[in-house]
């Protein structure tokens, strides 16, 4: 199956509210899942954070990867120690886990079912030297600050801040990220 490589608008993303400010899910397999049933295999959202100190939604079924894109985020997982994530930064945690954030931030976050789909999360600084991925079966490149042109599979695209670039059927394939910006930050979520 050849690669399909999509563009992603703040107009595709649906944005709902929570006790602390709003969600926004980027995207959700398989189609048609809602976050709401946990009946989903993998989610990738970005979320605002409104109040000094929130709670995260217990999901036991989930492993969560976090990064903020604006403003620093404070965690504490199960009473232990804390951790500053500064825009950028990547964090893996259990979704079960007994988390407390301190910091209002905007944030990304990759959560996968435990057992049923794995991946992980990266951040990526492109320059004008651009870089270059290996993709695995489908990624979700987010442009958190500049713009950027991704190629994969022959197709290309431009992606400004605050879209998304989404490849799948993918595998093996090379994601070549360019930005004439001095530089942009992308947040990857990769899927397996």
């Amino acid at each position: 199956m050849e690669p399909v490589l999509t563009l992603l608008t703040p107009a595709d993303y649906v944005t709902t509210q929570w006790s602390g400010g709003s969600t926004t899910q980027l995207a959700i397999a398989p189609a048609g899942a809602v976050y709401a049933e946990r009946d989903f295999l993998w989610r990738v959202s970005s979320a605002t954070v409104e109040l000094d100190e929130s709670d995260f939604t217990a999901l036991p079924d989930y492993r969560r990867f976090i990064s903020t894109v604006r403003g620093d985020m404070t965690l504490r997982h199960n009473g232990g120690a804390e951790l500053t994530l500064h825009p950028g930064n990547v964090h893996e945690f259990d979704g079960a886990d007994d988390t407390h954030s301190r910091g209002r931030c905007t944030d990304f976050n990759l959560m996968l079912r435990k057992g049923r789909a794995e991946g992980t999360m990266q951040s990526l600084r492109v320059g004008a030297d651009g870089a270059a991925l290996v993709c695995p079966e489908t990624a979700l490149l987010y442009c958190a600050s500049g713009s950027c042109t991704v190629r994969c599979g022959g197709k290309e695209l431009r992606v400004a801040a605050g879209e998304s670039a989404l490849a799948e059927h993918a595998a093996g394939e090379t994601l070549r990220l360019s930005s004439t910006d001095v530089e942009t930050l992308l947040l990857a979520a990769l899927i397996q």
